[in-house]
């Protein structure tokens, strides 16, 4: 089943997808996150051109584990996509996923692959994006649909927290 994972950013959001298979992730497009109906009609051209079936978008938790403001907001942006494409939506752990990329391309570097900052920066995305999306292919990371999330509708957690 193909994979398309999302790494969502103010400025930029990272895309990555999975083999056919489900077994392999690979960095694929960072795309510019300016305007929502943009970024989400460039999504929807890649779920068509790639046969996408399902969608996994990371989900950047507090340090603490918690669900704070960007955790929800992610979530209603991934809630908004699935009812635009019909595709189910699971959300994984991103932290530290970002870092984990960065410290990739950088050994990249030192092994002698030419990357400009600049590169680093435009691929960074898309890194971390596969990098969730493989850890979550290999079962090292828990898919959850958003109602096992802890969310309810008025944004507060179901321990009564608002966040």
């Amino acid at each position: 089943m193909r994979t398309l994972a999302i790494d969502l950013g103010a400025r930029r959001i990272g895309l990555s997808l999975s083999d056919e298979s489900g077994r392999y992730a690979t960095p694929y497009e960072v795309i510019d996150a300016g305007s929502e109906d943009e970024a989400l009609r460039r999504i929807d051209e890649v779920i068509v051109r790639e046969g996408v079936r399902r969608l996994v978008v990371g989900l950047p938790l507090s340090m603490d584990g918690s669900v704070g403001g960007p955790a929800r907001s992610a979530v209603a942006w991934g809630e908004r996509l699935g009812a635009r494409t019909g595709l189910p939506v699971l959300y994984v752990d991103e932290r530290l996923s970002s870092f984990a990329a960065d410290q990739s391309l950088l050994e990249r570097r030192r092994l002698g692959q030419k990357l400009t900052r600049a590169d680093r920066k435009k691929r960074l995305d898309a890194v971390a994006a596969a990098r969730f999306l493989q850890d979550f292919l290999d079962g090292i990371v828990e898919g959850l649909p958003a109602s096992r999330i802890g969310l309810r509708q008025d944004g507060f957690t179901s321990d009564g927290r608002g966040g």
